[in-house]
């Protein structure tokens, strides 16, 4: 819809408006994907990804090799390209889009270990995807593979090894010093974030997987006030995208997009079909991974706006074709988008990969209480949690945290150690600073074993 809005404004619309800074929408589409990173990086679990980082990071790397070359090779002899026109398509589109991922799989119940690889993979790609547009795009012959391989990997430990640094003192950092409002928490992630993209940039690395590991570490650090925070990054998330949107309909211009109509498709059909499934293929075999679950990820490589904006890299460079290389991946982008993301719930059920909802993880906001030396913690219990039915005593929290208050219906309570817990109650529970991670593992574990969690094993690391 904002796609459309943009193209409405644009030249060719009621607006006409006049918009043709390639070199603009870039630094704007940058600016845009690294809050897109951020945000999704907050909102990914390291629980889930951890078990697949390998397979996320195969896929990341051999598997846009293998979709670039694929691809590239449909755009040459199907369509007709020249070489570097055709790599530079085929590097562009084979990065799936963060923020076209992180959207629609999180409200499909899918397998933790396929939602994991994909999101994973969407943050990690992005970066390997980036340095060989700008190297294609690069005046003269692309010489010595080998060269540009090792500065992949180089840009790319480079990026790493500072976005887990700056993740790291940063969440340390938030954990121990308690801002004077609660409002600049959200302010302060959202900085180290971009810190983070900054430092990868300026040290000559991949400053797109650094944002994105510094924000997972975030993220997974349980920070004062997290509800708050991850809200406002999804905010931001949304704001980014609907603006780099609009910016992008304003760049194109549709009267020049017919002749190029069905080369997009013979492309998109190319990458859709064939060299997606086959960078899967290739890539998971190390790591048995189900047939239909390899299906899925095939069909889940959403392309969204973030191969547009890498579009406009030859555009700004100058590679000649440049014009035509943003309309055809502006009408792939468009019209495979459309027809991928609307079918991944029908195609994850006829797989039978919907998986039935897992006990909700609770909702805790953490307020620091400094002069205290405590902290107040703000519980929520959601639907499925199984915390519901638990007594007040059954908790078992660690001396030194008490329950000092329920909210239920909007009336407020003090508890007695023999109220039951209910599905969307608010707890206000106080700890004392030694114990406050002990009392959140011990909250989450009981929302996720219920009143035998120790019992049974059920941790806390949920979250």
């Amino acid at each position: 819809m904002y796609l459309g809005i943009g193209v409405l404004m644009g030249q060719d619309g009621i607006g006409h408006i006049q918009f043709n800074s390639a070199a603009t929408t870039q630094v704007m589409g940058y600016a845009a994907l690294v809050v897109i990173l951020a945000e999704g990086g907050l909102g990914t679990k390291w629980k889930e990804i951890r078990p697949v980082l390998p397979a996320a990071s195969v896929l990341a790397t051999v598997g846009v090799a293998v979709s670039v070359g694929v691809t590239a090779a449909g755009a040459h002899y199907l369509v007709g390209l020249e070489w570097r026109q055709a790599l530079i398509i085929g590097a562009v589109v084979s990065s799936t889009d963060a923020a076209a991922v992180f959207s629609v799989l999180r409200k499909i119940p899918l397998p933790a270990r396929v939602t994991g690889t994909l999101e994973a993979e969407s943050g990690f790609n992005d970066a390997p995807v980036v340095i060989l547009v700008v190297a294609f795009s690069t005046a003269g012959p692309v010489e010595h593979w080998y060269l540009l391989l090792g500065e992949i990997v180089l840009e790319l430990a480079i990026g790493a090894a500072l976005g887990l640094a700056v993740g790291w003192f940063g969440s340390w950092g938030l954990r121990h010093v308690a801002l004077p409002a609660s409002g600049l928490y959200p302010i302060a992630v959202m900085a180290i974030a971009v810190t983070a993209y900054a430092a990868g940039s300026l040290a000559h690395g991949s400053g797109f997987l650094a944002v994105y590991l510094a924000s997972m570490i975030l993220g997974n650090a349980r920070l004062p006030h997290w509800p708050a925070t991850r809200g406002f990054a999804e905010g931001l998330g949304w704001i980014a995208q609907i603006g780099m949107f609009v910016v992008l309909g304003l760049l194109v211009t549709p009267h020049e997009l017919g002749d190029d109509i069905v080369p997009a498709l013979v492309i998109g059909l190319v990458l859709t079909m064939v060299a997606r499934p086959l960078s899967v293929v290739v890539s998971l075999v190390p790591f048995r991974v189900p047939r239909p679950e390899r299906i899925l990820m095939s069909w889940a490589g959403l392309r969204g706006a973030v191969p547009i904006i890498l579009a406009t890299i030859p555009m700004v460079n100058g590679v000649a074709g440049s014009r035509r290389i943003f309309n055809i991946v502006f009408v792939l982008v468009v019209v495979y988008t459309l027809v991928q993301g609307p079918t991944l719930p029908w195609l994850a059920r006829t797989l039978r990969l919907g998986e039935k909802g897992e006990a909700a993880d609770l909702g805790i906001e953490s307020a620091p209480l400094e002069r205290l030396q405590g902290h107040l913690l703000s519980v929520t219990v959601p639907e499925g949690s199984r915390m519901h039915g638990v007594e007040v005593s059954e908790l078992r929290l660690p001396p030194g945290a008490a329950v000092t208050l329920v909210v239920r219906e909007e009336k407020s309570f003090v508890p007695l150690p023999s109220t039951v817990l209910r599905h969307g109650d608010e707890l206000l529970v106080v700890a004392t600073d030694p114990v406050r991670d002990a009392a959140e593992r011990r909250l989450r574990a009981v929302a996720h074993g219920g009143k035998l969690a120790g019992w049974l094993g059920t941790d806390g690391n949920r979250g």
